[in-house]
């Protein structure tokens, strides 16, 4: 995250002797990305964060192709995957390549009996339905419908949910999540063409210090795998803390749309970034303004990315049979475009209410069993032409 921050009691000087009132030292922790060249904050605990009193269990969750050389579009309704009780046992990875694993999840329960860390990826939660705490060791953040959570790789995190009705779009990224580079001067500041700014994040605030020996169950993902292990102490003893990396929120209903004359490309939805794929957010917003513009979408060939949709709310305006929760898949290699009607539909409209997510990848999307079992199976049939 591009903006510095700090929460707590830090020492005035990095890398020096800071004292809890008993005399020992607090502890200092780097927390850093891209060995010691990304963003990176420092942390100072209570007691020391290296301290595992054993190591349990280890499960395999990498995801699984069920059909890994995909040629056809789908449509998956996903508000079909049944709601479970456990945060982590909700998430249903769906597409998944080398760079991005892309899910939904229907958790109902908080999650009060253990911690979770990613290690192996940076985390994106949108929020579709349901609101709540996004709980760290470095701050909370309250988060409601149409908020993107980014969590950075190997933050510890709990949930806790307001109600059981909750809905989420997520995906695991191999690579760092940022904002996108031409949004920002070379600072790292939002620039005035940007579709959003510094007031719409949502940084960690409520800083929880915990002073607590006991048996605290950690729950890491690393190399696909789900490892258990207890911890001697709470892993929220962190006293203060300053840096670029941490968790934050953005809401989808603070994103600027950008317009023009006539139709403009997918990339000026974008939202958030990486060297392997986009993730882009179509708002609400007023159509093209030229005299003849049409205000559906050209037909555009995928060549050098698989495109996935994620339908939130509204009339997506170039789709049929469109509803909340849909995602559709279109693949590289295949041309897709506005369904029959709507190109011609859209003319003379003047604005719309459609919300969306889209997920750009550079790389082609294996397709999971989960997956299937939700897909329409027809929906690569849509675009024919009936009299």
């Amino acid at each position: 995250m591009p903006i510095y921050h700090r929460l707590g009691k830090i020492p005035p000087k990095r890398h020096t002797q800071f004292r809890q009132p008993n005399g020992e030292l607090y502890n200092e922790q780097l927390f850093g990305t891209i060995g010691f060249e990304g963003m990176s904050s420092l942390l100072y605990h209570i007691h020391r964060p290296t301290q595992v009193k054993t190591i349990g269990k280890s499960i395999d969750i990498a995801p699984k192709a069920a059909l890994d050389r995909n040629m056809r579009a789908l449509k998956l309704i996903g508000f079909d995957v049944a709601p479970e009780n456990d945060f982590l046992e909700s998430r249903k990875d769906m597409l998944f390549n080398s760079d991005i694993t892309i899910g939904v999840a229907a958790p109902k329960k908080s999650m009060t009996d253990y911690f979770y860390k990613n290690a192996d990826c940076d985390e994106m939660l949108f929020i579709h339905k349901g609101s709540g705490t996004l709980r760290t060791l470095v701050g909370n953040i309250q988060f409601e419908y149409g908020d993107y959570l980014i969590i950075p790789r190997g933050m510890i995190y709990q949930i806790a949910f307001d109600t059981e009705d909750n809905r989420i779009l997520y995906s695991e990224s191999a690579h760092p999540i940022y904002t996108p580079k031409r949004y920002r001067n070379w600072f790292g500041q939002q620039l005035e063409h940007s579709p959003y700014c510094e007031r719409d994040y949502k940084l960690p605030t409520e800083l929880e210090t915990h002073n607590e020996e006991g048996d605290f169950v950690m729950k890491i993902k690393k190399q696909g795998h789900l490892h258990e292990l207890v911890y001697q102490y709470h892993p929220f003893d962190v006293v203060g803390w300053d840096g670029y990396n941490y968790p934050y929120g953005f809401s989808i209903h603070n994103f600027e749309p950008i317009t023009g004359r006539v139709h403009q490309p997918p990339p000026v939805h974008q939202t958030f970034e990486t060297s392997a794929f986009v993730i882009c957010s179509f708002c609400p917003r007023l159509y093209d303004y030229h005299p003849q513009a049409i205000p559906a979408p050209y037909n555009h060939s995928n060549i050098d990315s698989d495109e996935l949709l994620y339908y939130v709310d509204g009339d997506f305006m170039s789709r049929n049979d469109i509803d909340a929760g849909y995602m559709t898949l279109h693949p590289g290699g295949i041309p897709h475009g506005p369904h029959p009607g709507a190109y011609e539909r859209s003319i003379g409209k003047t604005k719309t209410d459609e919300l969306a997510v889209m997920i750009d990848t550079f790389r082609p999307l294996m397709v999971t069993q989960a997956a299937l079992d939700i897909d329409d199976k027809k929906y690569y049939k849509s675009w024919l032409h009936h009299d």
